[in-house]
């Protein structure tokens, strides 16, 4: 037994050893956070026991070898991987671990799968928000839940705690993050036999598939374990609403093959190509003008479809509907499965495309209101704008506008407000021109313009007119008796003076002699003037006493207030 002298430090035997030792763990080149090799020297209850050629044995807990397969293998000598965390700690032992050496090696291997896309054996072991979690090559590993198969599974309780092949698609070893995923290795087996598979699926051949699933733009079709889709507009030449109304699922149905992609590995089908294009032969079956009998099989906004046999149809547009109304909503005229007659209108082989016309079959309104031009009529108000009023014969369904202009002379605006909508009002038809009608309910009364050629009115004819508002810009005039006749005299046209062309000298019932300067009846513009029957006045007055007036000596002002005192006294 060694002496406390010789285990002394100091002790000359003790230091020589010691630098024996280090020199034989240095030469042993070990690292720390590296996987290393370790020799088994004692199993316990508690601990396996290892010589990992460090100054200490290592000890590590057995329950880091419970996961692993061949525990029951393990013997004294057999050798095994661990993690040398560090070469000698705080109490002088090496620490090192069979998990973290089980981890390191299947990271490792991790990060080499995930650049080849290798397939892996995993276990899903549990289920997380999101998904599930799935065990591979020892490390927890999360399954996204649209991963897990190619399509939605409501169960998965065949697949836990089984072997599974996965594929990395994610990884994170900085936050030890893995995604894997189930589907990529079921689309990987699948796309390898649907490749098979259309080696032999051809363009043009006609062979016979299952109806998988239905929609309501096509089917989906099994062809030899390949997918095909049928467009819904090659299920017939005609048209189909839904496909299910033809079709059931299982049903065994021939088609031929009209595409196949297969860089996408999609292949599209027809049922219609099996059979004769209607369209062929349409000319010799139907001519433009002629009237048939055909369903209503659809109806829309801009107008309703007619089934005129199985894979023709034509379109009747909102125009071609009514007479009376050009943008007509079509189903206040027909219903889908009505039978109704038509008359074609045009044909295009080229895009299948049939113009029919549905108002062609009934009779033509605008033929008789032609003749009514001029005639009183009924109409009941139909809408009502800021301008004018639409209303509709009564007698016809034909509509019309009556213009705010046309509801009286005095072609007041506010006259509108004396209408609401399903009055019936009586007017005349002023005009008919490219299927539209004009109403005027003041031409059935008299024009108040016709006082003019009544009393033998022209341009040029002085006439008294009475004052009838005063303006700041001039003075409106009534004509006639009855004050329907009112006219704006401008300032400039009120005096020959300037300084007399006031607007506020005049008063409501001044009398003023004007001169018609302007008269049109057809454009209804009429225009006064009292300088210019000043103008004519004065030039009267020279004419009549201006010789006289100069031998006597008096002057021409004084003849005329002479002149103009005498007639104020009759007017008196």
């Amino acid at each position: 037994m060694a002496t406390e002298q010789e285990l002394n430090k100091d002790n000359p035997l003790h230091k020589e050893f010691q630098n024996l030792l280090d020199q034989d763990f240095k030469d042993r080149k070990l690292k720390e956070n590296e996987i290393i090799k370790a020799t088994i020297t004692e199993i316990t209850k508690n601990f396996i026991v290892v010589d990992c050629k460090a100054k200490m044995e290592g000890m590590i807990p057995i329950e880091e070898f419970k996961n692993d397969d061949d525990l029951a293998k393990l013997k004294i000598g057999s050798q095994i991987d661990v993690y040398l965390e560090r070469i000698e700690s705080f109490k002088g032992e090496i620490v090192i671990s069979r998990d973290k050496a089980r981890k390191m090696k299947a990271w490792k291997k991790m990060e080499k799968v995930f650049e080849t896309q290798e397939e892996m054996t995993g276990y899903i072991t549990g289920k997380v928000k999101g998904g599930f979690i799935a065990t591979v090559e020892g490390l927890p590993c999360f399954m996204p839940s649209s991963q897990i198969d190619v399509r939605p599974l409501k169960r998965i309780d065949h697949l836990m705690n089984t072997p599974v092949k996965v594929i990395a698609t994610r990884i994170d070893k900085n936050r030890g993050n893995v995604c894997v995923s189930r589907r990529a290795v079921l689309e990987k087996s699948k796309n390898a036999e649907i490749t098979e598979a259309l080696k032999n699926i051809k363009e043009g051949n006609i062979v016979d598939s299952i109806v998988k699933a239905t929609t309501d733009w096509g089917i989906f079709l099994d062809i030899n374990g390949v997918d095909a889709l049928l467009h819904v507009s090659d299920l017939s030449h005609g048209r189909v609403k839904k496909p299910a109304d033809l079709v059931t699922i299982g049903q065994k149905l021939k088609v031929k093959i009209t595409k196949v992609d297969e860089k996408t590995n999609r292949v599209s089908a027809s049922v219609k190509a099996l059979t004769e294009d209607p369209y062929d032969n349409i000319e010799k079956k139907y001519k433009v003008g002629e009237i048939y009998e055909g369903v209503v099989t659809k109806i829309m906004d801009y107008g309703c479809f007619v089934k005129i046999e199985d894979g023709i149809e034509g379109l009747i547009h909102n125009s071609e509907l009514d007479w009376a109304n050009r943008n007509v909503k079509p189903n206040k005229i027909l219903s889908v499965s009505q039978n109704i007659k038509f008359k074609i209108v045009n044909i295009d082989k080229e895009t299948k495309r049939i113009s029919l016309s549905y108002k062609a079959t009934l009779e033509n309104p605008w033929d008789k209101i032609k003749h009514k031009l001029g005639d009183k009529i009924k109409i009941k108000v139909n809408n009502i704008t800021d301008k004018a009023i639409f209303g509709e014969l009564v007698d016809s369904g034909l509509s019309g506008m009556l213009h705010y202009k046309e509801i009286s002379y005095d072609e007041n605006i506010d006259d509108l407000k004396r209408y609401n909508k399903n009055d019936t009002i009586d007017v005349k038809i002023i005009e008919i021109k490219d299927d539209k009608i004009r109403f005027s309910k003041r031409a059935l009364d008299k024009d108040p313009l016709s006082w003019f050629e009544d009393n033998g009115k022209k341009v040029g004819s002085i006439i008294t007119t009475r004052v009838h508002e005063v303006l700041k810009t001039g003075v409106k005039v009534s004509i006639d008796k009855d004050k329907k006749l009112i006219v704006t005299i401008k300032k400039v046209d009120l005096a020959k003076d300037i300084a007399d062309a006031r607007p506020e000298v005049f008063s409501p019932g001044n009398v003023l002699d004007s001169k018609i300067t302007e008269l049109d009846l057809k454009t209804r513009r009429i225009k006064l003037s009292v300088k210019a029957a000043q103008i004519d006045e004065e030039k009267s007055l020279i004419a009549k006493f201006g010789e006289g007036a100069t031998k006597s000596g008096a002057t021409l002002k004084g003849i005329f207030e002479k002149a103009i005192g005498k007639k104020g006294k009759k007017e008196k």
